[in-house]
């Protein structure tokens, strides 16, 4: 059989064998440095043809979690997971040092960060995200998108959402590098000086042009994030959506025990 049913949608065969060798690997079955099985091994184990295999294969290297190297086969990567340390990745420090939050966290991995911007320009604020920022949905805010590597890997998408008032005088945030550490660090240039930062986690499967944009299998785990950036004077600056790969990802949180 090339399909199998569920939930009411046929799944070819190829995509049930490409999940599951890479559910291997996100479980450590399949272990960094390890030979993925030859196509030889693959077609005895599923009982399958050579083409199948090949096409899992295609899928299984589209994840990002295998390198494939001419007269070796497919190695599993080794990747690392980044640590949040929500405590120490939006000190004040980091920011006077010329680190943003991203830069600051990759660099406690001892991993290669990129950022690659995909838009900056104004948007008419989402509902949800306007009911945060304080403003009626459709409001114009200023976005900014990003796609976030590390180690030459996407494991994350952010895109920052902030009032137009604010930032229609501080020209660094509509370029697509806003400076040494980051928006926040041209934010509290300006004397928008932060009191906390808000965050709400909801883990959940990935949407097909999330999971692409990622290089993640369908419906792979990703954390969503939403972040309000919060003044002294109360008033929320910034609200930033991110998506971010669930196996990239260790979260960290200090809860004080006192009162």
């Amino acid at each position: 059989m090339g399909t199998a049913v569920g939930g009411g949608r046929a799944v070819p065969r190829y995509v049930q064998i490409a999940d599951e060798i890479i559910q291997q690997i996100r479980a450590g079955v399949l272990k960094p440095g390890d030979l993925v099985p030859s196509e030889s091994e693959l077609v005895e184990r599923y009982g399958v043809s050579g083409g199948t295999i090949r096409k899992a294969m295609v899928e299984v290297r589209a994840s990002g979690l295998v390198d494939t190297r001419h007269g070796k086969g497919s190695i599993v990567k080794d990747r690392p997971p980044v640590r949040l340390r929500s405590s120490d990745r939006f000190r004040a420090s980091h920011r006077r040092g010329g680190k943003a939050a991203y830069l600051a966290e990759s660099a406690q991995s001892g991993a290669t960060a990129k950022v690659s911007v995909l838009y900056i320009g104004p948007k008419e604020a989402p509902e949800d995200i306007a009911d945060r920022l304080g403003v009626s949905a459709g409001t114009q805010v200023l976005a900014r998108r990003r796609l976030y590597f590390r180690n030459g890997v996407p494991v994350e998408t952010a895109s920052s959402y902030l009032p137009w008032d604010v930032v229609k005088d501080i020209p660094e945030l509509f370029a697509e590098n806003p400076g040494p550490g980051g928006i926040y660090a041209r934010l509290e240039d300006d004397g928008h000086i932060f009191a906390e930062f808000v965050e709400t986690l909801t883990a959940r499967p990935a949407a097909k042009a999330e999971a692409s944009e990622l290089a993640l299998s369908p419906g792979a785990p990703v954390v969503h994030l939403l972040r309000n950036a919060v003044t002294e004077a109360g008033r929320v600056v910034e609200v930033c959506d991110t998506l971010m790969a669930a196996d990239q990802f260790v979260f960290e949180y200090r809860i004080p025990a006192a009162d």
